[in-house]
């Protein structure tokens, strides 16, 4: 058994006395407030998604304020579903939590084990092959929720194979695949050529092309879905530039040309 040392944390006390506030209010709401009494599972998930996307935008903007304020959020979600799963005698917050500790230890046995590992991605093997044996799952793949977003289920599903040892083994070989993808994109998709493109396979060929986009990222590590969201909310930045300055200049956007619009988003390049 690995020998295990741990700080110790003078605030545990006080942790768990404000977890203990939270559950007494979770209590509280459930049993006296109308809107808190009506909420189910159901009702919930989508609001838990908001958050978790609230959560995830605060990350991207390196705001720690509002990355406290929304782990709140989040954390009022996780005990109001064990509020509720516990009225239906499911299970309880309690359950939970030593669930979660118990999958902690048994995918950790380089630390509560025997195990050795060399690196971190000996860890994430050891990992994926943990999560395959404990769900019975009979594929690899089988984990990965079928409602993520497109790109961050591609990611997953590459992560995965690569747990099981199915990946390039160097980026260069990733890279001459985005190579070969984008000609066979291009060959679809030409439309200097003036023919009438075929969607279907235009679209299949996109797909593939994109999937090889962020095989590479990874291979980077470059998070794809993160690189994109800064992507989007530069373009916001420097459109909204675009719209405050010209009307400032008495322009209406709509009535601008590309050119005199270009001016100003050349100007909002230039900011930070």
């Amino acid at each position: 058994m690995a020998v295990i040392s741990t700080p110790k944390d003078s605030n545990r006390a006080a942790k768990l006395e404000a977890f203990d506030r939270l559950l007494t209010i979770m209590d509280e709401l459930r049993a006296n407030c109308p809107w808190d009494k009506k909420q189910t599972l159901e009702s919930l998930r989508h609001l838990t998604i908001e958050e978790t996307y609230e959560l995830s935008d605060a990350i991207i903007e390196g705001d720690l304020t509002e990355i406290k304020k929304e782990l709140g959020d989040i954390m009022l979600h996780m005990v109001f579903y064990a509020k509720i799963a516990s009225e239906k005698k499911a299970f309880d917050i309690t359950d939970v939590l030593h669930g979660i500790c118990d999958k902690l230890v048994h995918r950790h046995p380089h630390i509560y084990g025997d195990v050795m590992v060399e690196d971190e991605e000996s860890v994430k093997q050891n990992w994926e092959k943990l999560k395959l044996k404990e769900k019975g799952n009979k594929s690899v793949l089988g984990g990965v929720p079928s409602s993520l977003p497109a790109l961050v289920k591609a990611m997953r599903i590459q992560e995965k194979a690569r747990g099981v040892g199915f990946d390039w083994e160097e980026k260069s070989q990733v890279w001459e695949k985005v190579e070969e993808e984008m000609q066979e994109f291009k060959e679809e998709f030409n439309v200097e050529k003036g023919e009438k493109i075929h969607e279907e396979r235009a679209s299949s060929e996109f797909g593939d092309l994109l999937f090889s986009l962020i095989n590479y990222a990874r291979f980077m590590d470059i998070n794809p879905e993160e690189a994109l969201e800064r992507t989007n909310k530069k373009f916001i930045r420097r459109f909204q530039f675009l719209e405050t300055e010209s009307a400032k200049d008495g322009k209406k956007i709509s009535e601008m040309t590309l050119a005199e619009m270009d001016a100003y988003w050349e100007e909002a390049k230039s900011l930070k």
